[in-house]
């Protein structure tokens, strides 16, 4: 099965997926003046978003049912499923998760593609 996840912002539009998680309600970097130019990309950044306890409690509730969500999708022989990750302004915490699950899911032998739509817009 084809996985996609891409990272946007809510305020560029909604995107066309088959599954949208809004990640507004972690921590936003963006208030933080010394990580506002930056993006999810990098290490500081990321750890901000998910080195915490919400970033923490979401990702050990999201990946388990990713995980199973994933499984029982490619059992029923789908071909392809796109999974997008949205906050603000698609810069800072949908691109730190969609790195994290890339690499997770990755690890777990999952093959996927990921992009971050939003991530060079103001």
């Amino acid at each position: 099965m084809k996985i996609t996840l891409f990272s946007f912002g809510f305020k560029h539009g909604y995107p066309e997926a088959d599954v949208v998680w809004d990640v507004r309600f972690l921590p936003n970097p963006y208030w933080v003046p010394e990580l506002r130019s930056h993006t999810g990309l990098e290490t500081e950044v990321a750890g901000y978003v998910l080195a915490n306890e919400p970033g923490e409690r979401f990702l050990e509730l999201l990946e388990p049912l990713l995980v199973f969500t994933l499984a029982e999708h490619a059992a029923r022989g789908r071909e392809s499923l796109t999974l997008a990750m949205g906050c603000t302004g698609g810069k800072h915490r949908s691109v730190a998760l969609v790195e994290h699950l890339r690499l997770r899911l990755t690890a777990k032998g999952y093959r996927l593609e990921a992009y971050h739509r939003d991530i060079d817009k103001e």
